[in-house]
């Protein structure tokens, strides 16, 4: 089995370029500190900081609604969810909106529709896995020349003139890339179980695109579509490369998917967002777990590169490196949120780095022109699986540091000890299996006196997700945010005739008491991270939806968290971030919260806060037009429709 093997090219790497200061990267010839916001992340190395100060800790009090867009009327039904953040260049903010992800740039003062595109996709739109706005789109420059780039629900990858919101010509078939061209399809499947919800990223004329799968407990099968990256020329829409996220024989890799179970197993993909280096020309892409994500009974090895943070040459599409966080997946423990890069200084020496957070709890750190970690990673001992035919690793890797951002494991010491609801959930817990971080799912049976499953933290939905991380290059400080509810691992044995795998999971909702979690408190919580050092600097809960529940509400309780899956924005002195929402995947319908806030970046001390019109979906972002510093943000919940909110002083 393969663990960490770094494949460093041809590389020089001048003494100059190492203890520079912080990079600006932009491929579009502009930036945040021209007031702009020109990438989903703000630049290509996913910060999510700006350094307009005009909005600062004096007068964050004063800011006010500037203006608000409604998706309301776009698509089929009202969207609920939009969890992308707009970019701006030049005064123009380029978003996407509704369930058919339309394409809509607005006049950044007010709000004002300049034009809209929509895709228009029928029967492709019809069975795509993935609908809804996205996670957002990407904008590139060549001279005179501004596109829009976005992928459909359908799996078309389109190219729009950024000043008419026409198609362009001269990209692919009239303006579209058929992305259903070349996948690596299932043994005898035809239907094609695959889409996208990432804005394509665009770096030295390549676009670089990864799939998403079928959000599903029990994939149809485990012979699903393979989720391979690949790039695209930005004027053609010439394919170019394409990495192979299960390896085919003879690749590296190949031998850790063991009896040739390669060629059968699908899935993978990066399915949110992607960041580069554009002096390495390296993208860095954080890949998801392998097909039937609770059991891997029919795929024993590591099986990479799932749950693998893999930097890519972006010219020629090779594995410059790779290091896989889970061996063997049986968590669902993958990597989702983009890889945030930066520059830290550590014992003097001045690094260029690379932060994956994970499901785990972990922020893994690496040097990403070699991959080679910051601090130390173990490889520690874990439970070993009972589930007939299943072969967990012995091993899985612990970082020294930074220490986790959430809880890990699950004891009885764990489990909520207020009164009236401690003792029903210290009965509740004793129906499942519980252990330290890396316990396996295990079999659930009806039986009187059996178990219902394995209990754990963090569960499948966090700790981070698509939601990782902020960086403040001015600090050091890395910020990010955990969700700390349990979820249930349970199997039951596959008995339809057709099945293909052994064991398939029915369910992954943690029982609550009365909608209250059965662990302690704070429920979700903002970590402060000093990556020059490695350690923690302040932390706190964020939300309080549940202090007011009639079994909590006479105990006088700080904050307890809200469960959600909130973006953060770093400006010059300040952090941005709403409560958050989960209207998916389990979580109670109270774990939400309507308030945004800023925070004093350096000590965590909350310095304003506003109720917006519903609960924060997206990522913030923040630009400055003709003087004037707004912050936008998506927001919508269950009955209300997304829209979105721009901030700005009066």
């Amino acid at each position: 089995m393969i663990r960490t093997k770094p494949l460093i090219s041809s590389l020089i790497v001048s003494v100059s370029s190492l203890i520079c200061a912080s990079t600006v990267w932009s491929q579009s010839g502009t930036d945040v500190y021209a007031g702009d916001w020109p990438d989903n992340g703000g630049n290509l190395g996913a910060q999510r900081y700006s350094p307009l100060d005009q909005i600062n800790a004096e007068n964050v009090g004063s800011l006010e609604i500037a203006w608000r867009f409604s998706m309301e009327n776009f698509g089929p039904s009202p969207e609920f969810n939009a969890t992308s953040t707009p970019i701006e260049v030049d005064g123009v903010l380029y978003v996407t909106v509704g369930a058919t992800r339309n394409v809509a740039a607005l006049d950044a003062t007010n709000g004002q529709i300049l034009w809209l595109w929509r895709a228009q996709e029928g029967e492709r739109f019809d069975a795509a896995p993935r609908k809804g706005s996205g996670r957002g789109l990407s904008y590139w420059r060549d001279g005179d020349e501004r596109r829009i780039l976005v992928v459909t629900p359908g799996f078309f990858l389109v190219s729009l003139d950024a000043k008419t919101g026409l198609l362009d010509p001269n990209f692919g078939d009239n303006g579209r890339v058929d992305m259903f061209e070349g996948l690596r399809l299932g043994q005898g499947r035809e239907d094609i179980d695959i889409g996208s919800s990432m804005p394509p990223l665009v770096m030295n004329d390549v676009i670089v695109v990864g799939p998403a799968h079928k959000v599903s407990m029990r994939p149809p099968s485990k012979y699903n579509v393979k989720g391979d990256v690949r790039g695209y020329d930005a004027r053609s829409g010439e394919l170019l490369w394409t990495f192979h996220a299960v390896p085919r024989e003879g690749e590296f890799g190949y031998d850790t998917w063991e009896n040739d179970s390669a060629r059968e197993s699908g899935d993978l993909g990066a399915w949110c967002c992607l960041s580069a280096d554009e002096d390495l020309g390296y993208v860095y892409v954080p890949f998801t777990a392998p097909t039937a994500a609770y059991y891997g009974g029919h795929r024993p090895g590591d099986n990479l590169y799932s749950n693998s943070l893999v930097a890519i040459d972006v010219t020629t599409g090779e594995r410059v490196w790779h290091f896989q966080m889970v061996h063997h997946d049986v968590w669902e423990y993958d990597n989702v949120g983009p890889p945030v890069l930066a520059d830290i200084t550590v014992d003097g020496r001045r690094i260029k780095a690379v932060m994956q957070a994970n499901k785990t709890g972990w922020v893994y750190v690496f040097d990403r022109v070699t991959g080679e970690p910051v601090w130390p990673i173990e490889e520690r001992p874990v439970p070993q699986s009972g589930v007939p035919g299943e072969m967990t690793s012995p091993t899985q890797p612990f970082p020294t540091r930074p220490a986790p951002i959430a809880s890990q494991g699950v004891s009885l010491a764990d489990i909520i000890d207020f009164p009236e609801v401690g003792q029903i959930a210290r009965a509740t817990v004793a129906n499942f299996v519980i252990g330290p971080i890396f316990t396996p799912p295990s079999i659930a049976s009806d039986e009187v006196g059996s178990t219902q499953g394995t209990l754990t933290l963090p569960g499948s939905w966090g700790s981070a997700n698509w939601n990782t991380g902020a960086f403040d290059p001015v600090t050091g400080y890395y910020y990010g945010f955990a969700n700390d509810i349990p979820r249930v691992y349970l199997l039951k044995q596959a008995t339809q005739d057709d099945a293909e795998m052994d064991y398939w999971s029915p369910n992954r909702t943690a029982p609550y008491i009365d909608g209250i979690p059965l662990t302690k408190p704070p429920w979700g919580r903002i970590t402060a991270i000093d990556m020059n050092r490695g350690e923690h600097v302040w932390q706190v809960a964020n939300g309080d939806s549940l202090s007011n529940h009639p079994a909590l509400a006479d105990l006088d309780l700080p904050a307890l968290g809200i469960a959600s899956r909130p973006v953060a924005l770093v400006t010059s002195t300040l952090l941005f971030i709403g409560e958050g929402s989960n209207l998916h995947g389990g979580i109670q319908p109270n774990m939400w919260g309507r308030m945004f806030k800023a925070y004093d970046k350096l000590t965590g001390e909350l310095l304003w806060e506003m109720e917006l019109p519903s609960a924060t979906t997206g990522g913030p972002m923040s630009y400055m037009h003709e003087g004037k510093q707004y912050i936008v943000v998506a927001v919508g919940s269950l009955g209300d429709a997304a829209e979105w909110v721009a901030l700005g002083l009066p």
